[in-house]
């Protein structure tokens, strides 16, 4: 299937992702201590800019690295946080890259120390990674490149529009890709 034609139109990245958090100050001193995050900027309003409603919050800003920005609300006046019980927990999650996987396993061993409960390392074939939950209770992933990430991409890449046809017409996994988890890695 063709690529379609952007006409000039092309997002340069994500400016930021924002989430709910339950307390602004428990997060940001969380993201400094367990993934070294900088605190970038804090507003605070008693009214939504695009809505003009009245419900105060703060919202926090982190830097995730390379001009990637975390930020989070904080709504003092809103129900209680909650997550969709449809969805499994694992599916809604936040991933950050690290840069290998001595990188990787350098943050297990932090994160553990400081008693986060983290799951993995998990092997996806492509990349490898670590999963953990915030204070908040959104789902974490920092992932690291396999060694072999170029030329898998390339196999991934030829098949990645053959693998969504089938799976639009059949929901079933299909089988393009299996190749993944045919290898053998160590810890």
């Amino acid at each position: 299937m063709p690529e379609v034609q952007s006409d000039g139109l092309k997002i340069e990245r994500i400016h930021h992702v924002a989430y709910r958090c339950k307390d602004a100050r428990e997060t940001v001193l969380w993201y400094q201590q367990m993934l070294k995050m900088d605190f970038v900027l804090a507003i605070a309003e008693d009214f939504v800019p695009s809505t003009k409603a009245p419900d105060p919050y703060m919202h926090v800003f982190l830097d995730a690295g390379q001009g990637n920005v975390l930020a989070f609300f904080e709504l003092p006046t809103q129900p209680p946080m909650g997550r969709d019980p449809n969805t499994p927990s694992w599916v809604q999650h936040i991933a950050f890259k690290v840069r290998d996987r001595a990188t990787l396993l350098a943050f297990r061993a932090h994160l553990e120390a400081q008693g986060v409960a983290v799951l993995g390392v998990t092997d996806h074939g492509v990349f490898h990674s670590i999963y953990f939950f915030d204070p908040n209770g959104h789902r974490l992933e920092l992932a690291c490149p396999d060694p072999e990430e170029e030329a898998i991409l390339k196999k991934l890449d030829a098949v990645k529009w053959d693998m969504l046809e089938e799976w639009s017409s059949s929901k079933r996994a299909p089988k393009h890709a299996a190749f993944l988890h045919q290898r053998e890695f160590g810890p």
